[in-house]
């Protein structure tokens, strides 16, 4: 090889580091953020003289308003170029996060919470697209598995440094640490990420299919969050769950129709994808009823300080910290299957230990049970993330449904699973994880 090739390859592989120490600092702020505001939020209720009903929409909100709009996003980044939509969702994250800080009522918090989420949603739809881009498909798992790392190291420093920086300070304080962190993740993409390739033909952003697909989902996870509370049978659930069957319905119609769809249905096609899509919805169901539920039980239940209950929450994310990078370097050799599988019947294992906790359990009990929840996450992200972003080519189609520069066989991407990608889905990589989080 050439000295002038050897150095542009040097130059590429480099420059890829670089791309995931900027999304790695990303990562990590949106997981501090949010683990830290799930440790706090018992003293947000406290502070604020409300009922836990009325605080539980800081958090309702935030996922009400990323769900609904990761998909258009997602898309957005496809069209726009997904390194200005990133840094746009930083700058909105940023400025929404001093503003949670500053709120005088619960109504002003859930109110910035909804604008955080705006650009949070910006993050999660175009980080694991810039990634994939940006790195070879052999080395998928570990650059995932890396990210993974730093969601953990995230999660692991959030619940210890909320309860630190409450009783220090306030509530407040966890909102405010968001700039700095922020700041510097802002700095980092715009000096690393490179910007992205003009697009190779005009295609039009799917209103009509963004419009109803968020109405449809917001319908849908309102009417499953309040059901509860306000009666499963009560008129306003019951319009809720119906609205949202018929807009969904509605939503698969339109996909079907357009030439430039929101979501390309026939992603759904490869088994790979589906699979893979059905097992990270349930992955991060279980994970993230953990993520609310036991601050509630550490601190009300068992009348642990904001900083203990912290301290024995880091369990889980320590855990995954240390079994993602390996489990994704695993993949990478070995396929996804095995890994997630083995992941995911870990995971149930620490669900049913933490399903029999008490008020009177040992807390070495509650770090057990995290653990073995942390072990079982961290060995099935990573894996089932490289799967899914293996499940459709990397080149659009062209305007007669074939696939441009596909290139042989053995130059395809393997899904993880043991075999070839799926071919001919008419939708590009960068889309997947935006498929799959709004799905």
């Amino acid at each position: 090889m050439a000295p002038q090739q050897t150095a542009t390859a040097q130059s590429t592989s480099n420059r890829k580091w670089l791309v995931l120490l900027a999304i790695g600092v990303g990562t990590f702020m949106s997981a501090l953020d949010g683990s830290v505001v799930n440790t706090t939020l018992p003293v947000i209720t406290r502070d604020f003289h409300s009922e836990v009903a009325t605080t539980e929409w800081v958090v309702t909100i935030y996922l009400l308003v990323v769900s609904g709009l990761l998909l258009s996003f997602g898309r957005l980044g496809d069209l726009r170029g997904h390194k200005s939509v990133y840094l746009t969702g930083f700058t909105i994250f940023i400025v929404s996060s001093a503003l949670c800080g500053l709120a005088q009522s619960p109504l002003m918090l859930i109110g910035s919470r909804a604008l955080q989420a705006l650009g949070g949603a910006m993050l999660f739809a175009n980080s694991p697209a810039i990634l994939t881009k940006n790195f070879p498909a052999q080395e998928r798992g570990r650059a995932l598995g890396l990210q993974g790392t730093m969601t953990y190291l995230g999660l692991t420093a959030g619940p210890s440094l909320g309860g630190w920086l409450t009783q220090l300070f306030s509530w407040r304080a966890v909102f405010y640490i968001n700039v700095p962190v922020g700041l510097l993740a802002v700095f980092l993409s715009w000096r690393f990420i490179p910007a992205d390739a003009p697009a190779e033909r005009a295609e039009k952003f799917d209103r009509a299919g963004a419009a109803v697909f968020m109405a449809g989902l917001i319908a849908l996870l309102l009417g499953l969050n309040q059901g509860a509370s306000w009666g499963w049978t009560s008129p306003a659930i019951i319009a809720l769950l119906s609205g949202a069957l018929v807009l969904l319905g509605v939503f698969i119609v339109i996909e079907q129709r357009v030439t430039n769809p929101m979501l390309d249905l026939s992603l759904f096609r490869s088994r790979t994808f589906s699979a893979s899509t059905a097992s990270a919805i349930l992955n991060y169901v279980c994970v993230y009823t953990i993520l609310f539920l036991l601050p509630f039980y550490l601190i009300q239940g068992r009348s642990l300080s904001p900083s203990e209950a912290g301290l024995i929450l880091t369990t889980q994310p320590i855990v995954m910290a240390i079994i993602a990078p390996l489990s994704g370097q695993l993949s990478d050799r070995m396929g996804a299957r095995t890994l997630s599988v083995a992941g995911m019947a870990i995971l149930a294992i620490g669900l049913w230990l933490l399903s029999r906790l008490t008020p009177e359990s040992a807390l070495n009990e509650v770090t057990l049970a995290l653990a073995v929840v942390g072990l079982g996450t961290g060995s099935f992200i990573a894996p089932n993330s490289s799967a899914l972003m293996g499940a459709a080519p990397r080149h659009r189609p062209d305007g007669h449904g074939q696939l441009r520069g596909r290139g042989p066989p053995h130059a395809r991407d393997h899904d993880g699973f043991g075999s070839r990608s799926a071919r001919g889905s008419g939708r590009s990589q960068d889309q997947i994880t935006s498929a799959v989080r709004g799905t």
